[in-house]
């Protein structure tokens, strides 16, 4: 969405293991990078295969390193599916000295309001920790808090969305980084209200839909849009929490096919769903 150039770079992995990352450099001298390319879960197999204090972001600073090395005044690191929990020290030991980014843009698009500190509790069981490593990842990242405020005057403590990818996005703000949602950043890119503005009726969805998915991710940002633009809109996601309390109809893979069904055969299990959602509309005239 975002285009550029594809570039992949050697750098170190969240367990300290080397991987190929892929980024973007495009013109304007924008590059695009994916945190989860250099210390992403699925680098480790999963929570299963995570240690989630030893997880760290060193790859990540790599490759925003590299983006400047080849030229990038402007860059976009999206944050989410992290390993990580290290409040970004590991990058900002990657960009040492970080005068280096005196002079760059650097942006951080996230899809969480998690502060910097809640970031252990809320992301740490995801990335394997158990309770006890939760209080210590949690007290660690109250450390790196203090210590960026005294390093580099930035409170990330109470920063909204500072405690995205493990609180990645707190360190980075720590270094001059503007966090934005990273919807924001997608939906302006690719004049997403523009196109709603044209359109007859909206269909957004994820696998799974609870009260965080109207929160700063994708479809509770295309069904505002869609609000604004008076354009009906719908959603079709894989399941949903039972407690979902919105004005846009919700409907799942799970409730219209069943949940073996849904993972047996998605695409056909979608366009049932699309089906029934869409059936009360055509028969009414609408196109």
């Amino acid at each position: 969405a975002l285009g550029g150039a594809n570039r992949t770079a050697l750098v170190t992995g969240p367990l300290g293991d080397p991987v190929q990352a892929g980024w973007r450099l495009g013109r304007g001298r924008t590059a695009v990078i994916e945190m989860a390319q250099a210390s992403g879960l699925a680098l480790v197999g999963g929570a299963a295969g995570n240690d989630p204090l030893g997880a760290d972001t060193y790859g990540t600073g790599e490759l925003i390193d590299a983006a400047v090395a080849r030229g990038a005044q402007h860059i976009i690191v999206a944050v989410g599916g992290s390993a990580t929990t290290d409040g970004g020290w590991g990058a900002i030991q990657a960009l040492q000295p970080v005068q280096r980014l005196r002079g760059i843009e650097l942006v951080v698009a996230c899809d969480v309001r998690t502060p910097f500190v809640d970031a252990a509790a809320v992301f740490g069981p995801q990335k394997g920790a158990s309770p006890a490593q939760v209080e210590l990842l949690r007290r660690r990242l109250e450390r790196l808090a203090q210590l960026y405020r005294d390093e580099w005057d930035v409170d990330v403590a109470t920063m909204i969305g500072s405690g995205a990818a493990g609180g990645l996005a707190g360190g980075l703000a720590a270094l001059g980084a503007r966090l934005v949602p990273g919807f924001e950043v997608v939906a302006d890119a690719v004049q997403l209200y523009e196109q709603i503005e044209r359109a007859d009726l909206v269909v957004t969805g994820e696998g799974f839909v609870d009260a965080s998915s109207f929160e700063g991710k994708v479809v509770g940002g295309v069904l505002d849009l869609a609000a604004d633009a008076g354009v009906p809109a719908i959603v079709v996601a894989g399941d949903a929490t039972a407690d979902l309390d919105r004005s846009a109809p919700v409907h799942t893979l799970v409730d219209v096919v069943g949940q073996q069904a849904a993972f047996d055969n998605t695409i056909s299990a979608i366009a049932a769903t699309a089906n029934v959602a869409l059936g009360p509309m055509l028969r009414e005239g609408r196109q």
